[in-house]
């Protein structure tokens, strides 16, 4: 992929401002996108949109198609006029944290209510489209809003508990519940239309700033997800709908135990009988949402590391190839060439690394993990390839102040004599280290740009709880930030907007 020289900013839209207890595709987004703009930002990396289940994380998603309705702006709907004015007056929720919880109870209300009035009073074009919308996305909407409704009748427990026929999808059973569950799939079905209405203007709003979006695809799915529901076939599974092998990673950098994440693990050769076609649906689906995509965890294109389910670690795994060439090359016949990266991070062998170059995909680089084992750490920047993106960290760091305020004294060491520096300013030096490197891109996260200590980072992995919850001020992007980052961008001659 070739791409013009260019750095960005990595931020989550659920990080945005705003007085609903989580941000929004509202009036903070299009802010934001300003504020890019105006520093000399051209890429926004975001997490993926998807809908999130239990821990709120959206690398857990009831579906790998859907868009989250708690990113839907509420003010957008009184501008449409599926909500009034009186609906959303007098709200005004902390804003240090997104209020999941509180969140979900909000915007399920308000949304039915504007369902309701979007179904009784609109007409012509936008009811035109919003049929428009429900045609062209089938192939993933009606599985998902079915889905939806159903855990919503079985009091939200997951699919593999409920009963049978439902569970199983048996003919007379889905015919049957599709009638009586039709109204709230139509809810469901409103939402994710507002939701795509909203995202499409936010990303035409960015490209018309000289933004691009850059998007992530999670290589696996959440077992507990219209995905497996409805294409249990495409996965191990047992009888009962249980995954008997999980996805996850051998001990690491993050983790002595490895990290078993549960995911069902495909069943490839299921796949490849019709051409990877579910891949295929689901990249098509993400290069629409995003301008680029990155693909979580790419190693497990070549090779995916099998934990069995019984295994409360990760350590008991086993690596076991996968055709990741052969779905790339029939994705790129269907689809022409794919603006993918690939997040080639934790154990790469050469396999990998053949594997990424031979459909020369840019790679990452984390400054965080550069320092400490010597000259020839791939990571440092004397070592990156022009060919991809170096961040000072990622979502599942620490804010590179509390990295630096963690680091033992040997590591620390290391990093002030690569400096040059006895006292290097954190995090300000290591940004400007990551936007002056050979790497074609170069992504920040915003708590970086904001100085930010380890507090307010966004995911701790291993943790079950209390993550993705870190939100930025409205006062935060400052006039004087805004002007220093766009003095660094054209420095290092990453001006591309």
């Amino acid at each position: 992929m070739k791409f013009t020289r260019s750095s960005g900013i990595l931020l989550h839209p659920t990080s945005l401002p705003g007085r609903f207890g989580i941000g929004s595709l509202g009036h903070e987004a299009f802010e934001f996108v300003n504020f890019l703009h105006r520093s000399a930002q051209s890429l926004w990396q975001i997490l993926p949109l998807g809908p999130t289940g239990y821990g709120d994380s959206p690398y857990s998603a009831f579906s790998a198609f859907a868009g989250n309705p708690l990113l839907i702006c509420l003010e957008r709907l009184v501008e449409r006029g599926d909500l009034e004015p009186s609906d959303i007056e007098g709200i005004d929720m902390p804003e240090d944290r997104v209020q999941f919880g509180q969140v979900q109870g909000l915007k399920g209300r308000l949304l039915k209510k504007a369902a309701e009035r979007f179904f009784s009073m609109a007409r012509g074009e936008r009811r035109d489209a919003f049929e428009s919308f429900c045609a062209s996305e089938s192939f993933w909407l009606e599985d998902y809003v079915l889905f939806r409704a159903l855990r919503e009748k079985f009091k939200q427990q997951p699919w593999t508990s409920w009963p049978a026929p439902y569970r199983l999808r048996e003919t007379e059973a889905m015919e049957q519940v599709r009638q009586e569950l039709d109204h709230s799939c139509a809810e469901g079905r409103y939402a994710q239309f507002v939701f795509f209405e909203q995202w499409s203007a936010l990303k035409d709003y960015a490209g018309s700033r000289g933004v691009r979006i850059l998007g992530d695809i999670p290589i696996y799915v959440a077992d507990d997800s219209a995905d497996v529901w409805a294409r249990p076939e495409l996965f191990h599974l047992n009888e009962q709908g249980l995954p008997y092998v999980v996805a996850g990673v051998p001990p690491d950098y993050f983790s002595a135990t490895g990290q078993r994440w549960g995911n069902p693990m495909y069943r490839w050769e299921k796949m490849a009988e019709d051409g990877f076609s579910w891949w295929i649906e689901r990249l098509r689906h993400n290069l629409k949402l995003t301008d680029l995509v990155r693909i979580d965890h790419f190693r497990g294109l070549e090779a995916a590391w099998e934990i069995p389910a019984a295994d409360p670690t990760a350590e008991g795994g086993r690596w076991v190839p996968v055709p990741g060439r052969a779905m790339l090359r029939k994705a790129m016949e269907a689809l022409g060439e794919i603006p993918l990266v690939a997040e080639d991070l934790g154990i790469i062998t050469p396999e990998v690394e053949a594997l990424r170059d031979e459909f020369n995909l840019p790679g990452m680089n984390i400054l965080h993990f550069a320092f400490g084992s010597g000259a020839a750490n791939p990571y440092l920047p004397h070592n990156v390839r022009c060919n991809s993106l170096i961040y000072t960290g990622t979502h599942d760091n620490d804010t590179s102040l509390g990295w630096w305020n963690a680091l033992g004294a040997e590591e620390r060491q290391s990093v002030q004599a690569y400096f040059g520096l006895e006292n290097p300013r954190m995090p300000q030096d290591l940004i400007r280290l990551a936007m002056s490197s050979v790497a074609g891109i170069c992504i920040t996260p915003l708590q970086d740009i904001l100085e930010l200590d380890g507090a307010h980072r966004m995911n701790t992995p291993g943790q079950g709880c209390d993550n993705w919850g870190w939100r930025f001020k409205r006062q935060d992007l400052t006039g004087q930030r805004e002007a220093s980052l766009r003095d660094l961008t054209r420095i290092y001659g990453r001006v591309s907007n």
